[in-house]
């Protein structure tokens, strides 16, 4: 089951698919019957993306309401259990877990939202009583962990930690990234295409990883001496471990000035001088993100630099999210 927007954007031919812990939605279906709606990721994410909701407690069939569930053990192994029945869900789950993920993986997702501190849904640090009966915050949620290893190129990330503004930034790119990359790969695709897309793409690498970026060009350069299938595999996992890498404001300084460079014939001295103090006001966290490559970007189109103003960088996600007004 998807959820339809009457907002919601595509990219190419294929929808945006993000997987989501149900009750992020509205839906009542937590133990005690309410839910955890996230009014940013269904107002303002709904607009871009098709959400696939997944409830694994509740289509494990715990109903709801129900007995709430914990995690006991081993981190790398946990067992699920009921907290006053002590009724072990563990297999089940496991069961439920491995088979639901399969459905997912023909679905085609491009990200994926969890509930944070849920038993079932929870990323990280979730509470777990060890054998000698100590909670400790060590644990991942037996629905998280399968999906994890299952997807490990996937965009995931728990609802809180979107309140964070680098981290939300950071996922919603590698949401819009991961799903070029499917349309890119999707169907029949030509060196040409990779090549052409590599390019454009170039800043946005250099601001999260230089070293991956530099991996990437050595295997794009040597694409022909690659069997396709392999060429597709090397090339998204690196892409993806890139974009995993946050960004920080002295790669982001060392991007603008490289796109500085390529107007370096077009603009006197008075311009490059004010261009040259954003990007300085930006280092020293005076103005967000968007201020210099606002900039920047005005006087790539103005001038017909092709090149640097089709970078993905300067529009990594649609202008209307603002979230580089908060970086």
């Amino acid at each position: 089951m998807t959820q339809e927007t009457p907002k919601r954007r595509r990219t190419g031919a294929l929808p945006i698919r993000v997987g989501i812990s149900t009750c992020l939605l509205g839906e009542e279906v937590r133990w005690d019957g309410g839910h955890k709606r996230s009014r940013y990721i269904t107002d303002i994410l709904g607009a871009y993306f098709e959400f696939v909701p997944v409830c694994p407690e509740l289509e494990v069939g715990m109903g709801v309401p129900r007995e709430p569930v914990h995690l006991e053990g081993d981190a790398e192994a946990p067992r699920m259990v009921g907290n006053r029945s002590s009724e072990d869900w563990t297999d089940r789950m496991n069961r439920y877990s491995a088979r639901r993920v399969k459905q997912l993986a023909r679905m085609r997702l491009s990200g994926y939202i969890l509930k944070k501190d849920s038993p079932s849904c929870g990323m990280e640090r979730v509470k777990i009583t060890n054998d000698a009966g100590m909670p400790m915050k060590q644990g991942r949620g037996l629905f998280a962990l399968q999906l994890l290893r299952a997807f490990p190129m996937l965009p995931v990330e728990e609802e809180g930690r979107l309140n964070d503004a680098r981290l939300r930034e950071n996922f919603i790119v590698r949401v819009f990234a991961y799903h070029r990359l499917q349309s890119l790969f999707h169907g029949r695709w030509s060196r040409g295409q990779v090549v052409a897309f590599h390019a454009t793409h170039k800043l946005l690498l250099m601001a999260h990883s230089p070293r991956h970026y530099r991996e990437l060009g050595r295997l794009v350069a040597a694409i022909k001496d690659r069997p396709p299938d392999s060429f597709r595999e090397e090339y998204l996992r690196i892409f993806m471990e890139a974009l995993a890498v946050k960004t920080t404001t002295r790669k982001n300084v060392n991007v603008l000035q490289h796109l500085l460079g390529y107007l370096k014939r077009d603009l006197d001295a008075r311009q490059k001088q004010s261009i040259l103090q954003v990007i300085q006001d930006y280092r020293r966290e005076l103005v967000p993100l968007i201020v210099p490559v606002t900039l920047l970007r005005h006087y790539l189109e103005l001038h017909g630099v092709e090149y640097a103003r089709d970078q993905v960088y300067l529009n990594p996600h649609p202008k209307e999210l603002m979230l580089l007004n908060h970086v």
